[in-house]
Parts: C-alpha cells; structure tokens; sequence
C-alpha cells in the first residue's frame, strides 16, 4: 500500500468532512516540521495511556488524524516502529472484525519495515492476545501468536502475550493441559519482564493485567480455584480509576459461575455488571465477555474456537 492508497483509506474510514481536515492537517504538520521522531514516540505513548480510560470512538477519530500524518514521516526505521505501535491501537478501536485483523496485519508490516525486533514481537503478540482474549479469531490468533514465538525466545512483553494468546487458543478448543502449559511458560517470562505496578498503558503488562488475562484464562476452563486467585491479584493490584477493567474481573466471575454449574445465576451477575458500567465505558470486548457467559449460560458450547470477532 502506497501513501496516495493509505490516504484514501483514512478518508473512507472517517467520512468526506473530517477528511478534508485530515489532510488540512497533515500539511500544516508537513509545513512546520513536525516529525521528528521523539515527537512521535511521545505521541504513541500517549495514545497506549489513552487507551486505557477514553471511549474508542474518541481514541479512533483522533487516532487516524495522526496516523494520516504519521504516514507523511516515514522516512527511518523508527518512525515505522512508532507506525506499527500506532496501528495496532487504531486496530483495537475498531469493531468490525476483520477490518481489526487487517490493521494488525498491517501494523505487522510496518513492524518488519522497521528493523526492530523487539517491536516485532510485541505488535504480533499483542494482536494475538487481544483477538484470543475475546475468544475471536482463534485461528489468526494463533498465527499471530506463534510468529512471535518464532521470532525470538527473548523474554519481553511481547512473547509474554503470545504466551497467554496460545493458551486461550488452547482453552477455546478444549485443552486444558495445554492452556494450562501456556499459562505457567507466560508466568516464567513474566517474572522477567513485567511492567511496573502502577504503569498505566496498553503497551504495558503490569501485574494486574497479567492476572486479567490469566482470570478470562480460567474463567473459561472452569477452574475455580486458579480463577479466583486471578481475580482477586488483579482487583487487589488494579489502580484506581479504570472501571472498565474492574468491569472484565467481575464477568469473569459470571463466566467462572456459569461454567461451575450455577448457568442463571452466573448470567445474571455479569449481566449486572455491565449494566453498572456507564455506557460510554463499555468497550466490544466487554460485549463479548457477555455473550460468552451468556453462551455458557445457556449451555452452548462453541465447536472449534474459529468464530471470528472483533479484536
């Protein structure tokens, strides 16, 4: 995909209107210089730190501004990386599933264009974890996730998310000794490499979101007692101010009920705890988490794990 091709999606994705002023700004940015790479890198930090409290179609729309800028600046090695970190957060606000996966795949691209290893490993094991977290795409998930792997045995955030995407995969399909696998290989690289406690990011894996992904993890395999170990490490570490994720723990606890035999009751429960949730908190992954209590609730049970939702 060339810039002329790019632009012409950015204008698609946001409408003639804002598109205009889209490329009203990339100039202006072009005029004044902006582009230098620690501006950038400033400028996608904030954006994994935006992520974590600020609804997705406020993130979104500011987003492919700078995306439609960013792609104007393209002229070193860095600046692909600061474009494959950017692009998987703009994959993350999308909600329509395979658009998600087609932002991923691109940012994957740029990540390879940028030489840098580390990047790499984190853009794939982060579109790994976000699709398999969701129960969605398992199989791309899984592709995403053992790319990674094969990538480099390096301990970093990236294989750590790979890790955990591998055994969601393996729990979506029934296999709980491999998920199980999964889970303590990830918990050994973690303790290598985890982010600090109170590093607030989506780039960022600090102990409680570990113990997030690892309570959806057992959630789903109906294992109480890991389970609630999980969920209480993970309110326990939490820092305050993100009841979206507050919100995760708690339909986890319905899944968890849910697949211990009480179906009614675990529906119920996380069908409160959305409803708690302002509605301009809630988030697609939060959607998901529901119709799969409510799956289990019901007593469905998804075939291969290869129904494709939004990542």
């Amino acid at each position: 995909m060339n810039r002329r091709q790019a632009l012409g999606l950015a204008a698609g994705v946001v409408g003639p209107v804002v598109a205009g002023e889209l490329i009203r700004a990339g100039f202006s940015a072009a005029l004044d210089g902006r582009g230098a790479e620690e501006d950038w890198r400033e400028r996608v930090d904030r954006y994994g730190r935006d992520y974590m409290a600020v609804g997705a179609a406020v993130l979104q729309a500011r987003l492919a501004s700078d995306l439609v800028i960013l792609q104007q600046h393209l002229d070193t090695p860095r600046m692909w990386t600061h474009a494959a970190r950017a692009l998987v957060t703009y994959g993350k606000t999308t909600s329509n599933p395979a658009e998600a996966i087609r932002w991923y795949d691109l940012a994957a691209t740029a990540a390879d264009r940028s030489d840098d290893l580390g990047v790499r490993v984190w853009v794939r094991g982060r579109a790994a974890i976000a699709l398999a977290y969701e129960g969605a795409a398992l199989p791309i998930a899984r592709r995403y996730a053992d790319q990674a792997i094969a990538l480099s045995d390096r301990p970093s955030l990236g294989r750590v998310q790979a890790l955990m995407a591998q055994a969601h995969v393996a729990a979506g399909r029934g296999d709980e000794a491999g998920a199980i696998l999964r889970d303590t290989e990830a918990r050994r690289v973690f303790d290598h490499v985890a982010s600090p406690d109170g590093e607030v990011s989506d780039t960022a894996v600090p102990p409680w979101r570990m113990a997030t992904f690892r309570s959806m993890l057992y959630a789903r395999l109906g294992m109480l007692g890991p389970g609630t170990e999980a969920q209480q490490e993970a309110d326990g570490t939490r820092p305050p101010g993100l009841p979206r994720f507050a919100t995760h723990i708690e339909l986890h606890r319905g899944l968890t009920m849910a697949k211990a035999g009480d179906r009614s009751g675990g529906v119920a429960y996380a069908r409160r705890a959305w409803e708690a949730l302002p509605t301009e908190r809630r988030s697609q992954s939060l959607a998901l988490m529901l119709r799969e209590v409510e799956r289990a609730g019901s007593g469905h049970r998804r075939g291969n794990g290869s129904t494709v939702a939004v990542g």
